[in-house]
């Protein structure tokens, strides 16, 4: 029994042995087997219970590694193992359990402090995150205090990015491309983009220099690191409005195939939102990008929530409204206080010309939710506008308590009326307006502008008695505008016109109002109308001429008329030429029944039969007249070269008859017979 259990130890020793060397080389793997052995010895070995955890978690088997920590519970204590068990349920994304463990340990280590930061961070507990991170730094001392930094920079700029928060100053020298990058992120956040991008370009910099220094980095490793800088630097392009740079570099990082999947949903989820309602069929490959297993343990709460909105939206615009309806349903219904999956459901109806469902649906929402009436009435106002209910539209604006008096809504409310000319309204949203402005910031630049704007109004629709009070009011504040003076009098001449006197002594003198205008320079000036001609000095004659004396007038040859051709002199000018034939007194009207020759009236080379037997010209004692010579032959060409295909050939009319005789005219020369 003794020499056996000499063996056993023997044994023991030999595979701890193992364990230790395979623990320093990295060979986990190789670890692992010798310490299954020797928990087959002593299968309740604490020792080698902890380190077969810690080898599955090295080799990545995260649920073998907390199932065996659940197994063995009673030997392996919560204290001993909170950080294995806690890592595990991390990795599995078990976020919020992972939180309970940690702080269930009686004692927070240090690299406990560095998973519960990892952790609040991943559930977006920024603030308690922050304060987790600012401690580790203050109090440890080891080689991760760089790391430390770049991940209390990303939570800064995670703050400045989703919760819009003023981000404060760390004092972080920006020497690694990570700490740069963080940097240009808040930057962003904060919608400095031209200095996010420097940051962005001084980060890609330094990444080129630092991985260059590795021999065993490729140019694609390389690129493949800067994948998520080149990201950001499109998303800037985007903000900015060059979509075309922007598509074109995230269209290059696809490409590249990226292994982080929350890189690639982001870049194409960016691409859809470029793409709108253009180009869906690449909308529909780059969705199912978005779609990729792990997505959702990579991107925030927010950046999903977008990614699930632009689907609704893409169903929409590829006409799927079955599946717009579900998806922006089910968005609701998960974010019950959020506008947008309304709106979405909203455009559904409109496209569906179900307008009044559109208003309702809006309608009910307003009521739900106060704090977001605002806009649900102006997207209200909109469709009533589409329908051409103007009117409408103007009592929903004007409901909006909060907007009504800005100068952006009186000056829609002020159109809208004007189009419907109903110009009272009008006045009154001005007046509203100003005594708005005349209660809370009375004599603000604002205030002042409205009052101007309100007394041009008037005048412009004649009522020139109520802008009165406006004007009246502009000149006490400036009495040196000459031109509100001048509106004033105006306004008081049709109203009081001793008044109108009395406030024309204000204004300046005719002497202090002229002007000093060099007359030959403005006249030689390019604008001008009339540019007098530069000439020499006047001669004696010219000179008379300009001073008034002999000035002749030219006269203009009166040109003349052009006579006909056949013009005899000798013959009297028919006085009623100028009429018409029927309204002569001489015209007697067609002679009917007598028939003559047709010749040229019918079809091309046709003639009247026993035409030439009843032509007195054409008797013996008339000599004959031949045609000439090609006549015939050259109209018979010119109708068969002109000729319409049959399938295009319109039935021929008077006009048409016509138009083959002129044709004919020309074709053949004078007439032949």
């Amino acid at each position: 029994m003794a020499a056996a259990a000499a063996g056993g130890a023997g044994t023991a020793v030999a595979l701890w042995s193992e364990v230790n060397r395979g623990g320093q080389n990295g060979d986990f793997g190789r670890a692992l087997k010798s310490v299954n052995k020797l928990l087959q010895i002593n299968k309740d070995d604490v020792t080698a219970l902890h380190c077969k955890v810690v080898c599955l978690i090295q080799n990545g088997s995260f649920k073998e590694a907390l199932s065996v920590i659940h197994t063995h519970t009673k030997v392996l204590t919560s204290d001993s193992i909170t950080f294995e068990k806690a890592y595990c349920e991390y990795r599995l994304n078990r976020i919020e359990n992972a939180l309970k463990t940690i702080q269930s340990a009686s004692q927070q280590t240090d690299k406990l402090k560095e998973l519960h930061g990892q952790v609040l961070y991943r559930l977006e507990r920024y603030d308690d995150c922050l304060a987790v991170y600012r401690d580790l730094i203050r109090n440890s001392q080891d080689d991760y205090e760089e790391e430390r930094k770049t991940n209390l920079s990303a939570v800064v700029a995670a703050q400045s990015t989703w919760e819009k928060v003023e981000p404060e100053d760390l004092g972080l020298q920006e020497a690694t491309y990570e700490l740069c990058y963080n940097a240009a992120c808040a930057l962003i956040g904060q919608g400095r983009l031209n200095e996010a991008m420097k940051n962005l370009q001084k980060a890609e910099d330094l990444c080129r220099q630092s991985l260059s220094e590795d021999s065993d980095v490729t140019e694609e490793d390389i690129e493949a690191e800067l994948a998520i800088i080149h990201g950001q630097m499109a998303y800037i392009m985007q903000l900015q409005g060059r979509t075309e740079d922007a598509l074109q570099l995230y269209n290059q990082i696809i490409k590249l195939k990226p292994t982080d999947v929350g890189l690639i949903a982001v870049i194409a989820n960016n691409i859809i939102t470029i793409n709108k309602d253009q180009n869906v069929f690449d909308s529909k490959k780059k969705v199912k990008l978005t779609n990729a297993e792990g997505v959702e343990h990579k991107l925030s709460k927010k950046q999903l929530q977008a990614i699930e909105f632009n689907k609704a939206l893409l169903a929409m615009y590829t006409n799927q409204a079955d599946q717009c309806r579900k998806l922006s349903a089910s968005l609701q219904s998960q974010n019950p206080e959020h506008l947008l999956p309304v709106l979405i459901q909203a455009a559904q109806l409109c496209r569906e010309k179900q307008h009044a469902k559109a208003i309702e649906l809006l309608q009910d929402f307003a009521e739900q939710s106060p704090a977001d009436s605002a806009q649900i009435k102006l997207t209200m106002a909109q469709l009533k506008i589409a329908q051409g209910s103007v009117t409408k539209a103007c009592i929903i604006l004007r409901s909006i308590e909060e907007l009504k008096h800005k100068p952006g809504m009186v000056s829609a409310l002020v159109t809208m009326y004007s189009h419907e000319e109903d110009i009272d309204s009008a006045i009154e949203v001005f007046t509203q307006a100003i005594q708005w402005y005349q209660e809370y910031q009375p004599k603000s630049p604002v205030h002042l502008s409205l009052i101007r704007e309100a007394a041009n109004f008037k005048l412009k629709y004649g009522r020139k008695k109520e802008a009165i009070s406006d004007l009246e009011e502009l000149w006490k504040q400036n009495p040196k505008d000459i031109h509100t003076l001048a509106q004033l009098i105006s306004a008081y001449s049709l109203v009081d016109p001793e008044k109108a006197k009395v406030l024309s002594k204000h204004l300046p003198s005719s002497d202090t109002m002229s002007l000093k205008v060099d007359v030959d320079v403005l006249e030689n000036s390019p604008g001008a109308t009339y540019v007098r001609k530069k000439g020499g000095k006047l001669t004696g004659e010219n000179q008379q001429k300009e001073q008034g004396q002999g000035d002749v007038k030219k006269k203009k040859r009166k040109k003349k008329g052009k006579l006909p051709k056949n013009y005899d002199p000798k013959v009297t000018p028919d006085p009623e030429r100028w009429l018409p034939m029927r309204e002569r007194s001489y015209y007697r009207g067609r002679k009917k029944g007598k028939k003559k020759d047709q010749i040229g009236k019918g079809t091309q080379g046709a003639t009247t039969a026993g035409a030439s037997e009843l032509d007195a010209s054409k008797t013996a004692s008339s000599p004959p007249t031949s045609p000439r010579p090609g006549s015939i032959t050259a109209a018979s060409s010119a109708a068969t070269s002109n000729m319409i295909p049959p399938r295009h050939q319109k039935p021929a009319g008077a006009a048409a008859t016509k138009k083959k005789q002129q044709q004919k005219k020309k074709k053949g020369g004078k007439g032949g017979w």
